[in-house]
């Protein structure tokens, strides 16, 4: 029994012919056999890093509002002409999660292509994506609404177990999309994303801060990254010489000489968090904001970094539209924080954000009792 078993003797000689096979191609197309080889050891080509500085100077000179999921679909029709590699897909939303991107090619069941429609199963699309990773040769990403991650979560969590570079696109991250209703509305879901070790859950709050979410999942080679991304459009809030800052997970997005009180905020609150600041200096207090559009990277920053952005002498408001726990472990006992622990409504996003209390008024309400 044991002998049938024994496939050493089979397995080193077809081994050999295997890389005798290779060492043919590579002597007759040698720039091709580097470039495959570049894939398969998960390298990023050797013009990257000029390639998105030239990016964030582009990216960070437009102005104009933009929902993140059409800003991630932008910096891939970027990032494809880079890496051939990224291999696409969607479960079932492609037109909603905007995860294809300029000459991308659909593939079929005998027809190769680099982005795939993988149906509505969210768990099957997270699976065959840790199986393209493990092979290697491919950068695999997917995407669906953040609210069906439930549906992936086993797998999202085998991808971070085994450090694989695996990329979750989840769009429509919040009651800003509206009228689609509470069932397709995400509370407590980012929250509970960032619980998973080793996972990277980036929320950016405009263009700029999503190209950074994307360099940096792509230039992560230890674990998956989950970019939670807005139905809605987001005012453009930051600087490309912030680029390198936003890297680090979290940074002082605008401060104000003697601040007494910090404001953080990720996402779409971010532009909320910057409307609040003018309130509280139209009331002269002076108010720092903090964007962090990662916490789970912030979180791996020295305790000198983190406690420049986060002064612990400085009392702090967190706010985001998901559930408040999770930003007690960055607001003390003198902190407020601005969130909702209850399911949404069915309404106009903006209409449902003045409902719950998601606005600039209560937010600098919030400082000021601090401060009292």
């Amino acid at each position: 029994m044991r002998a049938a078993w024994d496939a050493r003797a089979r397995g080193a000689q077809a081994e050999a012919e295997w890389r005798q096979r290779w060492l043919a191609y590579a002597t007759a197309y040698p720039r091709e056999a580097a470039e495959l080889q570049r894939r398969w050891a998960g390298e990023l080509p050797a013009d990257w890093a000029e390639r998105v500085a030239a990016w964030v100077a582009e990216v960070g000179a437009q102005r104009d509002a933009v929902a993140t999921r059409k800003a991630s679909q932008q910096a891939l029709d970027r990032l494809a002409t880079a890496l051939p590699e990224l291999f696409g897909g969607s479960a079932d939303l492609t037109a909603s999660n905007l995860t294809n991107f300029k000459g991308c090619t659909i593939a079929g069941r005998d027809r190769w292509g680099n982005h795939l429609s993988y149906g509505v199963r969210e768990f099957g699309m997270a699976a065959m994506m840790n199986g393209i990773a493990l092979h290697g040769g491919y950068i695999p990403y997917g995407g669906t609404f953040l609210t069906f991650s439930d549906y992936s979560r086993n797998a999202v969590r085998m991808a971070a177990l085994m450090k694989q570079r695996v990329v979750h696109v989840f769009t429509h991250d919040s009651i800003g999309l509206g009228e689609d209703g509470p069932t397709h509305q995400p509370i407590e879901h980012v929250p509970s994303l960032r619980l998973i070790p080793n996972l990277d859950v980036w929320r950016p709050a405009d263009a700029l801060e999503t190209l950074v979410a994307w360099t940096q999942a792509l230039q992560r080679r230890d674990g998956p990254s989950a970019l939670c991304l807005s139905r809605q459009n987001l005012p453009a809030v930051t600087q490309p010489e912030q680029a390198e800052a936003m890297a680090r997970g979290g940074y002082v997005l605008r401060d104000a000489p003697g601040a007494r009180v910090v404001l953080v905020a990720t996402g779409s609150e971010v532009a909320i968090a910057l409307q609040a600041q003018q309130r509280l200096a139209e009331q002269g207090v002076a108010a720092r904001v903090v964007s962090l559009p990662s916490t789970t990277v912030f979180d791996r920053q020295s305790a000198d970094w983190r406690e420049a952005v986060l002064p612990p002498a400085l009392p702090v408001v967190a706010v985001e539209a998901a559930h408040p726990d999770f930003w007690h472990k960055y607001v003390d006992r003198r902190g407020r924080i601005v969130g909702i622990d209850r399911f949404g409504e069915s309404a106009p996003g903006p209409k449902l954000y003045e409902h719950f209390g998601l606005v600039a008024e209560r937010v600098a309400a919030a400082a000021l009792e601090c401060l009292s």
